[in-house]
């Protein structure tokens, strides 16, 4: 009995370690192979086992990977959340059990509802559903696609892809590569590794493709400034006027750039409360011919509370006046720490739930661009950066770059705002436009319209990132399509295996 015992717990434990080594090809390790032969060693171990035992296996794959993967998310419970570790750890548990059950769904529905050792299994089915598991990860309860397979790919071949299908089709290229070398390996048809072989190669080829083109006659001189507030301390009342003053100080010292940048929240105060400086502040831009964008804290005429962006100086909305409506809003929120979830019963159990700024209210999904001296930029704030979806739908015809800011102090010297910053270059790379990426602490770079970041600035230090960026013409496959080729494959490929099944 024990034997028995050990011998079905053997796969579950196998699957923890190699979840777990998928944090190897993201940031900052960046060993993208990895990304192919992780789900290759998943699928082999999901072989002859019953739906249910699939699921276990999918389900340990998936504590392996988030547990090493999002170990930054303890980083901001335990420095800010004012509980004692068992609660820390507890929370940070709850979590990663709940993102575990999607590899889950995922192992069981491909061993419910397909043959082992089908070629159809492994080259229509399992991509096909990974996919609704990953989509379903970036949509239920406002959603969390981190550390979908594709960011890994950044500096892989088959990041080339990304500019056709976005960063799914890079995952759903992943999938074909482990599902045709573990067909071979099940099925000793070792001519399937042809097909990896193949699509890496292809990757290459795509690479040289120019999917849009840099418009050497726009050059625009930036200047992110990076602050390095003290999170701790930021939004103490004796810490607000030292750390609005650090921020003007160094603007002053760069108003030979076009646009000057300012990171999420830069100002630890309500726009209402400080309009008079900052209608100095759009005077001064305005003199000498620049611009500042910066993210502020408002209050919206139904008194509800936003996280939002806001441009001064030279741009198109005339003199400073305290208008919230002429503000872009965050509209995707983080739980708990922009608003918390079931908050009636939730708030009232620990201090981690009353974080600061954890009240927000969304803004709407599509938002006018952002124009500051001329340059038309799609704001995405922080975590909103992840929804490539929605980034897409904010690109117009007149957008310029791809403008994000961002305040990752919350999460320490871990790697998440490693991981973070991937993501932002993957958005460049689908949609062909440069991306400004300006932040508390780091990670503050600036990227062409391939995701290459061109220049960046060391973290946990005050720092001055100029750079030239060069906006692009023409739009990529991805741009104009989005995932809805995807879809389709998806569909048609399990009706297809649905009518093997049947035959």
């Amino acid at each position: 009995m024990n034997k028995l015992f050990t011998h079905r717990l053997m796969r579950p434990l196998a699957a923890v370690f190699v979840g777990a080594s998928t944090t190897l090809a993201f940031a900052p390790y960046q060993i993208w192979p990895i990304a192919i032969f992780s789900p290759l060693l998943l699928l082999l171990l999901l072989s002859n086992q019953t739906p249910k035992q699939a699921a276990v296996i999918g389900y340990f794959w998936g504590l392996g990977q988030f547990a090493t993967g999002i170990s930054w998310v303890y980083v901001s419970i335990a420095g800010f959340g004012g509980m004692p570790l068992a609660a820390n750890v507890f929370l940070m548990a709850l979590l990663i059990a709940y993102l575990a059950i999607y590899p889950a769904l995922f192992a069981f529905t491909l061993n419910k509802f397909t043959p082992s050792n089908t070629l159809s299994r492994f080259l229509f089915a399992g991509p096909a559903l990974w996919l609704i598991s990953d989509w379903l990860r970036g949509w239920v309860m406002t959603g969390f696609p981190w550390l979908w397979l594709g960011y890994s790919q950044i500096e892989s071949p088959l990041g080339s892809f990304a500019p056709i299908g976005g960063v799914e089709l890079i995952t759903l290229t992943l999938l074909l590569c482990s599902g045709a070398a573990a067909y071979a390996i099940l099925n000793k048809r070792y001519q399937l590794f042809l097909i990896p072989t193949v699509l890496i190669s292809f990757g290459f080829g795509v690479r040289n493709i120019d999917w849009v083109t840099p418009n050497s006659d726009s050059t625009t001189k930036v200047a992110l400034i990076q602050g390095n507030i003290d999170q701790a301390k930021k939004w103490l009342p004796s810490e607000r006027w030292p750390t609005i003053m650090k921020y003007t100080e160094l603007s002053r010292e760069n108003w030979d750039a076009d646009v000057v940048v300012w990171p999420e929240a830069a100002i630890p105060a309500f726009e209402f409360e400080i309009s008079s400086f900052l209608r100095n502040l759009d005077a001064s831009a305005k003199e000498n011919e620049s611009a500042i964008i910066t993210g502020v804290v408002n209050q919206g005429e139904d008194r509800q509370f936003y996280n939002s962006v806001l441009a001064l100086g030279v741009t198109p909305y005339g003199e400073y006046e305290y208008d919230p409506s002429e503000r872009y809003h965050k509209h995707h929120l983080l739980p708990f720490g922009e608003f918390v979830p079931f908050e009636d019963i939730l708030r009232p159990l620990a201090p981690f739930f009353n974080l600061p700024m954890s009240s927000f209210s969304r803004g709407d999904y599509v938002q006018p661009n952002i124009i500051a001296n001329g340059r038309h930029m799609a704001p995405a704030l922080c975590y909103e950066i992840i929804f490539n979806e929605q980034v897409r739908q904010n690109i117009t015809d007149d957008t310029d770059f791809i403008l994000t800011l961002s305040n990752d102090a919350w999460f320490g010297r871990s790697i998440g705002p490693l991981q973070h910053m991937e993501i932002a270059q993957m958005r460049a790379l689908e949609l062909g436009k440069p991306v400004i990426r300006s932040t508390n602490n780091g990670v503050t770079a600036v990227t062409d319209h391939k995701g290459k970041i061109i220049e960046s600035v060391p973290q946990f230090e005050t720092a001055v990132l100029t750079a030239e960026l060069v906006s692009t013409t023409g739009s990529t496959p991805y741009r104009s399509f989005g995932s809805w080729p995807l879809y389709v494959w998806v569909l048609l490929s399990l009706l297809l295996c649905w009518r093997l099944k049947r035959n």
